[in-house]
């Protein structure tokens, strides 16, 4: 006997492959007591026929029976209803176990919730009414916190509160906080017209910072899809995802859940769910800005870039995508010749953000106690007031000669010194001066590092002096030994023995020591291997009169100790540095 394949089909589950003798017809498919139902789905078969699959609907979706068959009889019937049956019932036990794990975790919540809210109000106490029967006290409730405005007026419910310029009911002030277009101040918002730089200077703690990520991240969040490529450059790879992605004021803290790029660290990137996509760079790798290109930029931080015209010049050179490419530019204020540059370009916004400005959104008396420390000097004007100080009149460094004298260095040095500034005394303000210096092949001094020390005993900047010698493996130590006499080599030696140490004692004042190293500089004797910002403060601040804030430059006499050593008195053993 010939026999065909089928699929029976039971509701909408497809239960076994058949295979039927030719001579058998498919049953009729009927309701109970109501003939055939017309909700059954039919198919046709290769020969014609057609085979019925019941959708359980009207008394058997709601009874669950079984669909009446006109042959009870034939075994391949029953098997398949059999089939269909454990398969529902399987079904529906599975469902409703997922409801009682779900009734569980519902109720889990709600006492939980529950307990977390018992403190906001006492509960209602039963008393005694005048039929007898216990009544409810009406609860007060608690009286609602005052609210600090922008402005730091103190606001109670029912108040209004100004909002840059905007009264607000107290009791609207928090969900409009979050609203950036409210919150912000007008400095920290993009200016109007055509620019291509926005320029934000500021001092510490200004909100610098926030502007920024409040920018990339409305520009990058915003439509439905969107292509656009946006950079973020830091001096370093670890300061742009500290600082711009993932720091207080940073793009993360920012954003709300529902527009929250996610951090593709592998990539070094930053992607939002419409395809937005930020690229992480750091001013140590110019080159890594050579190939990618960008709509928008957000430079942080720019006045103290390693290599800040490299980088800025490959950023440039990317900045070619859309219409209309821009780019965001925040730092602390610091004279250096791209920063004065970009200041000078017509398509420059210049913005300065006072750090007294953001004085309610940082720590109760921080702004105080700057102001008590630093007030009215140059550091003080410079990272609380956000202003470009230039460079000292009498000073005998200028910062433009400081930034062409920094090049890389690739090739091996015949001779290295590590020259020490012992600190007078120990304490937070204490600084023990130690630059590391060598010398090339063509008799050019280099200055490696300025690895100064601040705030340690004795016993620690002798450990960072040692630890500087076996890590730049140099030849010999050079300490000055007016503040402390023997005690300095004694220190050394008491850290390691073995270290070569040159023990030299100042005879002329600083200036005088200065001038002649500051001369090898106008030569072009001397060039830095990299940005060493607190030592290229001091040189810049260095006049007859010492530094200008009083203080002893630790840091500048101790390149003027290496220097000296390796170009005017050539002190430093040669030793053979490899083959």
């Amino acid at each position: 006997m010939k026999k065909r394949p089928y699929y029976f089909t039971a509701g909408s589950v497809t239960v076994h492959r058949l295979t039927f003798p030719s001579s058998w017809r498919p049953p009729d498919v009927v309701q109970a007591g109501r003939g055939p139902s017309k909700t059954s789905a039919a198919r046709a078969t290769p020969a014609g026929r057609t085979i019925g699959a019941n959708r359980s609907t009207g008394a058997n979706r709601s009874t669950g029976a079984n669909p009446a068959i006109s042959r009870p009889d034939d075994a391949l019937t029953k098997r398949v209803t059999g089939r269909y049956n454990e398969t529902r019932k399987g079904h529906a036990s599975q469902m409703a176990g997922i409801d009682r794990r779900h009734e569980a975790e519902c109720a889990s919540e709600t006492r939980i919730l529950d307990r977390a809210a018992s403190h906001l109000a006492p509960a209602a106490k039963p008393a005694t009414g005048l039929v007898g029967g216990p009544v409810t006290e009406p609860v007060t409730p608690p009286a609602a916190p005052a609210i600090i405005s922008m402005t730091g007026h103190v606001a109670m419910p029912g108040d209004d509160v100004d909002l840059d310029g905007l009264l607000v009911a107290a009791g609207h002030v928090c969900p409009l906080a979050r609203d950036w277009g409210i919150s912000g101040r007008g400095e920290q918002k993009p200016p109007e017209g055509d620019w291509r730089t926005w320029l934000v200077m500021g001092g510490r703690g200004s909100g610098k910072t926030r502007a920024g990520a409040e920018w990339v991240q409305a520009l990058a969040s915003d439509g439905v899809r969107s292509d656009l490529r946006i950079a973020l450059v830091a001096e370093t790879l670890g300061e742009a995802r500290e600082v711009m992605v993932d720091g207080v004021s940073g793009i993360f803290r920012i954003a709300r859940a529902d527009k929250r790029p996610e951090f593709e660290i592998s990539r070094r990137r930053l992607v939002w769910r419409n395809g937005a996509v930020a690229q992480i760079f750091s001013s140590e790798d110019p080159e890594s800005l050579r190939g990618p290109q960008f709509h928008y930029a957000w430079c942080d931080e720019l006045a103290k870039w390693k290599h800040a015209e490299e980088t800025f010049d490959m950023l440039q050179f990317g900045l070619r995508l859309g219409r209309d490419p821009r780019q965001l530019v925040t730092t602390t204020p610091r004279p250096v010749p791209l920063l004065k540059r970009l200041m000078a370009e017509a398509g420059t916004r210049l913005v300065r953000i006072d750090t007294r400005a953001n004085a309610q959104n940082l720590a109760p008396g921080f702004v105080d106690e700057l102001q008590k420390r630093y007030g009215g000097t140059r550091l003080g004007r410079q990272e609380i007031d956000g202003e470009l100080i230039e460079d000292r009149e009498d000073a005998l460094w200028k910062r433009a000669d400081i930034e062409t004298s920094t090049v890389r260095v690739t090739d091996a040095l015949r001779r290295i010194v590590v020259a020490v500034d012992p600190p007078s005394g120990s304490g937070e303000q204490s600084c023990c001066g130690i630059v590391v210096a060598g010398l090339d092949g063509s008799g050019r001094a280099v200055v490696l590092a300025d690895c100064s020390v601040e705030g340690q005993s004795p016993a620690g900047w002798a450990l960072a002096v040692a630890s500087t010698y076996r890590r730049f493996a140099a030849d010999r130590i050079v300490a000055e030994v007016n503040q402390g006499g023997e005690m300095v080599a004694a220190m050394l030696r008491s850290v390691d023995v073995s270290l070569p140490l040159t023990l030299v004692r100042a005879t002329r004042g600083k200036y005088l020591r200065a001038e002649p190293v500051a001369a090898l500089y106008e030569q072009r004797r001397v060039v830095h291997a990299g940005r060493f910002t607190k030592l290229e403060d001091q040189m810049c601040d260095f006049g007859p009169e010492g530094l200008s804030s009083g203080r002893s430059p630790d840091r500048l006499d101790a390149l003027v100790w290496a220097l000296t050593a390796l170009l005017l008195e050539g002190q430093g053993e040669p030793r053979v540095r490899g083959i």
